[in-house]
C-alpha cells in the first residue's frame, strides 16, 4: 500500500503481506532448522539405529539434495508460478519429515533426509522470489534483514531443539515437530498468498544438476567407504574416483554449453567473483563440520547430556552470528571488505588449532574457545563473499548470483562433511584396537556409538572407547588448519576496492 508525504510516495507493508511473510518465513525457517536439529541429536540416533559409520551422512544427504535442487526451484517458479511450486516444496519436505521420523534403519534415514533436502531447495529459495513479486524493490532488503533473524534463531535453536528432544523426549521429534508447523505454513500459503503469475520461459539445466549430484555423491562415497568398508586401493574405490573425476570434467563441458547453466560462467569472467565462489567453498567447508563436530565432541568426549548439548554448541553458532554483525556494520560504515575474510581464515586456523590439540582431560571451556573462534572466522566472511560476488554482477544477475553463492557454500558443507566423517572412521579404526583391551574384541562396524552406551562398557574398555574419540575428532579437527590456510590464500588476492555504495547499503544498512 503507497501514501503520499510530500512529493514522494511511501510505500506501507499490509496486514496481508505481513501475514503472508511470516508464512513464508515458517517454511524459511524450517529449513535451516532441519540443517542443525540434528547436529546434537546425531550421537543418540547413530546409537539407536547402529549407524556409527554413516555418520555424517545424515547431514551430507540433506545438503546434497538441497543444493542441487535450490537453483532449480527459481527457474521452476518463474515457469509454473512460485505458489504453485512453493507448495510442491513444502509437501515435499513435510513427507520428508514423516519418514524421517518413522525410519527403522540408518540407510531408511539417509534416503528420507535426501527427500527432505529436496524440498528444503524450494523453502531456502522461493521465498526471497515471492517477496520479490510482493515488496518493491527498495523494501526488500528490510524484510531480508527481518529473514536474516529468522536464519539466526532457527540456526541457534536447531541443536538446543534437537538435543532436548533426543534426552528428555524421542529424537524422532526433531522430525515430526515439522508437521505442525509446516501445516500452518501451508495453510496461510494457500489460504493468502496471491502472488502473480509472470511466466518466464527457461531451459532448465537438468543435466548439470545431475552431473553435480553424481560428480559429489562420488566423491562422498569415495572418502566414505575408504579405509573401513574397502581398501583405499581396492577396484571399488579407484573406481568412485574416477568417477568423481569424469563426472567432474563432464560438468564443466556441460556448463559451457548449457543454455541457461546451474553455475554460469559469467559470474566467474572476474577475479573477485572467482575468488569470492572459491572462499564461499572453503567457508562451507569449515561451518558444517565445525557444528557437527563440536557436538560430537562434547557429547562422545566430555559426556555432556544430549538435553545441555546445544547450549555447549551455541558457542559456536553465537561466533558466526556475532561475526556476521561485526564485518557487515563494518563494511556498510566503510565500504571496504577485503580485511574481513583474511581475518575470519585466521581465526579459523586459530579455532582448528585451539581443538585439534585438546585431549580428554582438556577443560571443555578449551574446546568451546576454539569453536567460537571458527565461528567468528565464518562470521565475518559469509556475508561478505556474498557481498563481494553481488558486487561483480549486473543488477539482473543478483539472485543468480546469490543462489550460486549458497551453492558454493554448500557443495563445500557437502563434500568436506563426508571427506572428514571418513576421516573420523579411519581414526577410530586406527585407534580402538590400539587403545581398548585386547579381550574387548570391539568393532567399529558393530560398536553401539552413542554416548551413554560406551560409558556403559565396561571400565577399561569405555575408557579406551573414549579416548579414541578424543583422538580422532581432536584430528577431524587439525583438519580445518589447511582449509584456513587456503582460505586465507584466496583472501588475499581479493582487489583492493570498496563496494558500490549503493548496494552496501542495500543490503547491509537495516
Amino acid at each position: 500500500m503507497s501514501t503520499t508525504q510530500g512529493d514522494e510516495q511511501v510505500w506501507t507493508p499490509t496486514r496481508l503481506i505481513w501475514v503472508v511473510f511470516i508464512g513464508l518465513m515458517i517454511g524459511n525457517a524450517l529449513s535451516s532448522l532441519d540443517t542443525t536439529v540434528v547436529a546434537t541429536a546425531l550421537p543418540t540416533i547413530v546409537g539407536d539405529l547402529h549407524g556409527l559409520r554413516e555418520l555424517s551422512w545424515l547431514a551430507t544427504a540433506y545438503l546434497l539434495t538441497a543444493m542441487v535442487s535450490t537453483p532449480l526451484y527459481g527457474k521452476l517458479g518463474d515457469l509454473y508460478g512460485r505458489k504453485r511450486i512453493f507448495v510442491f516444496a513444502i509437501l515435499t519436505f513435510l513427507t520428508g519429515s514423516i519418514l524421517c521420523g518413522a525410519a527403522t534403519t540408518m540407510t531408511q534415514l539417509i534416503v528420507f533426509r535426501g527427500i527432505q533436502g529436496l524440498g528444503a531447495g524450494g523453502l531456502m529459495s522461493l521465498p526471497f522470489a515471492i517477496l520479490g513479486d510482493l515488496v518493491p524493490p527498495r523494501q526488500l532488503a528490510k524484510f531480508i534483514g527481518y529473514s536474516s533473524m529468522v536464519f539466526i534463531v532457527s540456526s541457534v535453536g536447531g541443536p538446543i531443539l534437537g538435543g532436548f528432544f533426543a534426552q528428555h523426549l524421542t529424537w524422532r521429534l526433531a522430525f515430526y515437530i515439522n508437521v505442525p508447523l509446516g501445516g500452518i505454513c501451508l495453510f496461510i500459503v494457500l489460504r493468502y498468498l496471491d502472488a502473480p503469475v509472470r511466466r518466464t520461459a527457461h531451459r532448465i539445466d537438468y543435466l548439470g544438476a545431475l552431473l553435480i549430484m553424481a560428480a559429489i555423491t562420488s566423491f562422498v562415497l569415495m572418502t566414505s567407504w575408504g579405509g573401513t568398508r574397502l581398501p583405499w586401493g581396492s577396484p571399488g574405490i579407484v573406481g568412485l574416483g574416477i568417477a568423481t573425476v569424469v563426472f567432474g570434467v563432464l560438468l564443466v563441458v556441460n556448463e559451457r554449453r548449457a543454455a541457461e547453466p546451474v553455475l554460469p560462467g559469467r559470474l566467474f569472467h572476474t577475479r573477485a567473483g572467482k575468488l569470492a565462489a572459491a572462499v564461499n567453498f572453503m567457508t562451507g567447508m569449515s561451518f558444517w563440520p565445525a557444528l557437527y563436530f563440536a557436538a560430537a565432541v562434547v557429547q562422545y568426549v566430555h559426556g555432556v547430556e544430549p538435553g545441555t548439548a546445544g547450549l555447549y554448541v551455541a558457542p559456536f553458532m553465537i561466533g558466526a552470528v556475532g561475526g556476521n554483525l561485526v564485518s557487515g556494520r563494518a563494511i556498510a560504515r566503510t565500504g571496504h571488505y577485503r580485511r574481513w575474510p583474511i581475518t575470519g581464515g585466521l581465526f579459523t586456523i586459530a579455532g582448528g588449532l585451539v581443538i585439534g590439540l585438546t585431549h580428554v582431560d582438556t577443560p571443555l571451556i578449551v574446546m568451546l574457545s576454539g569453536a567460537a573462534l571458527i565461528g567468528f572466522g565464518v562470521g565475518f566472511t559469509m556475508q561478505t563473499m556474498l557481498l563481494v560476488a553481488q558486487n561483480e554482477v549486473g543488477a539482473n544477475d543478483i539472485g543468480v548470483a546469490t543462489s550460486t553463492s549458497f551453492l558454493s557454500r554448500q557443495i563445500g558443507g557437502a563434500i568436506a562433511l563426508a571427506a572428514l566423517g571418513g576421516v573420523l572412521n579411519n581414526r577410530l579404526a586406527h585407534w580402538i584396537p590400539r587403545l581398548t583391551p585386547k579381550s574387548a574384541g570391539l568393532d567399529l562396524a558393530k560398536l553401539r556409538g552413542s554416548p551413554t552406551a560406551i560409558r556403559a562398557l565396561p571400565g577399561p574398555v569405555a575408557t579406551g572407547v573414549i579416548e579414541s574419540f578424543g583422538r580422532s575428532l581432536a584430528f577431524v579437527f587439525l583438519c580445518l588448519v589447511p582449509v584456513g590456510v587456503v582460505w586465507v590464500v584466496l583472501a588475499l588476492f581479493l582487489p583492493k576496492r570498496p563496494l558500490h555504495a549503493e548496494e552496501t547499503t542495500e543490503v547491509l544498512g537495516h
